[in-house]
């Protein structure tokens, strides 16, 4: 399978979009303010708020009640449900429920549970029952990677080729908007309420989302689905490792965020150690960082337009590992809410960038035909590094000391840039066969 032919087709397919004409403007508000759009939104919001509860709001709780940091390392497993959806993703794919079509029932399934899961771990304790709140967390994130799966597949069949850009863009700020209030909103209000009302709001703002899938129309089906579980098991991945470089590919998608992605999961606790307070993080490091992230990543889909997608995974690759490095320097200088900010501007606007070139690189070798199964594998690789990479970070912080844990974070990016050399050489805008 050549990439760099079915990158090419995708470069096709933009120029030829019907609404790319300076005489088409009208056409182009007409779909930004389509109810396809503000169902993208409203569904990446309803994607993007459970993720952190289960992370820095959670992390930040069991800091609060005297947990050690070993153990709030550990507790990143609980995400593992995001690294293995892909298992259970064609069963979604296969089987319909009797009511609401094919994607929505599902969908409201999963959201009502994810609701009743977040309350449940909000009326958890972890300085007496870290299994229970384990247990509660494990529930939410396995929820919320089947909102995912469920999601993606409604938003690829909805938009047509010409609307998925923007539609995806729309997804993914909604998705940030959900992370900055379960994580920025969520500790302010924890500075003044109990967690568990916290947790209880958290649930409430999931609403919006049962309501949009209960309002959304149900998409077309323009491909035939799959007949049998076997089918919509094994013909995805068979389709995908019968590429040359399947596998270069997976560790690249691996390995590419991984310093990053450790480095971030500690981030709260280290905020709280050197004397940041829970109002002060949720300001600069949430609010704050929230604009720089979607500056970047803005930013970062400009610059690929005329460097190309390889390229740009070198350079935004590099200026994500001197983002973790600058880390070391807020440890160095303690509390400091000038530098706090300026460290965070430039690791969300850098993370923002890489972010944007690493879903390019990913949707340019996905097979529309199995995009659902095919998407929730690269998808959930992508979680790895957040969920495995993560657990032993506590113990590297306690044992190296925060600046000496943030340099081996930038270190531990180099194989991950090194793996570039095999099928995206900087000479070349587009991908090579591996």
């Amino acid at each position: 399978m050549r990439y760099g032919s079915r990158l090419s087709k995708v470069s096709n397919r933009k120029n030829q979009n019907p609404l790319a004409g300076s005489e088409n403007r009208e056409a182009i508000v007409k779909v930004i303010f389509s109810g396809r759009m503000l169902v993208a939104l409203l569904m990446g919001f309803a994607c993007g708020l459970p993720l952190l509860l289960t992370i820095s709001l959670l992390q930040a709780w069991m800091k609060e009640e005297g947990v050690d940091l070993t153990i709030i390392g550990m507790m990143a497993l609980v995400g593992l449900p995001y690294t293995l959806k892909f298992l259970w993703a064609p069963f979604l794919d296969r089987f319909t429920l009797p009511f609401l079509g094919r994607r929505r029932g599902w969908l409201l399934v999963i959201q009502l549970a994810l609701i009743f899961s977040i309350i449940c771990l909000g009326f958890t304790d972890p300085g007496k029952s870290l299994w229970m709140v384990a247990f509660a967390a494990f529930l939410v994130t396995f929820c919320s990677a089947s909102q995912d799966i469920v999601v993606d597949a409604y938003r690829r069949e909805d938009l047509s080729d010409e609307e998925l850009g923007l539609g995806s863009s729309l997804y993914v700020n909604g998705y940030r908007m959900g992370m900055l209030l379960a994580s920025g909103g969520g500790l302010i209000m924890a500075d003044h309420i109990p967690f568990a009302w916290v947790y209880t709001i958290m649930a409430a703002c999931m609403l919006p989302g049962v309501l949009t899938t209960l309002l959304a129309p149900e998409p077309e089906i323009s491909v035939e689905t799959p007949k049998n579980l076997h089918e919509a098991v094994f013909d995805p991945l068979v389709e995908y490792f019968s590429r040359r470089g399947a596998i270069w590919i997976l560790a690249f998608i691996l390995f590419y965020k991984i310093g990053d992605t450790m480095a971030s999961a500690m981030t709260m606790p280290f905020y709280l150690e050197i004397g940041f307070s829970k109002t002060e993080i949720g300001a600069v490091v949430k609010l704050f960082g929230f604009w720089a992230t979607i500056i970047g990543s803005l930013m970062g889909g400009v610059f690929m337009l005329r460097m190309g997608i390889n390229r740009s995974l070198w350079i935004f690759g590099f200026l994500q590992a001197l983002s973790t490095a600058c880390f070391a320097i807020l440890a160095r200088i303690g509390h400091s809410v000038s530098v706090l900010a300026g460290v965070i501007s430039f690791e969300n606007l850098s993370s923002g960038m890489g972010t944007a070139a690493y879903v390019a690189f990913m949707a340019s070798i996905t097979n529309k035909k199995f995009t659902a199964t095919q998407y929730a594998l690269l998808t959930s690789l992508m979680g790895v590094p957040r969920v495995m990479a993560s657990a032993p970070t506590g113990f590297f912080a306690k044992n190296f000391g925060w600046e000496g844990f943030f340099i081996a974070c930038t270190l531990i990016a180099i194989p991950g840039m090194l793996l570039l050399l095999k099928f995206a050489p900087w000479h070349l805008k587009t991908t090579l066969t591996a």
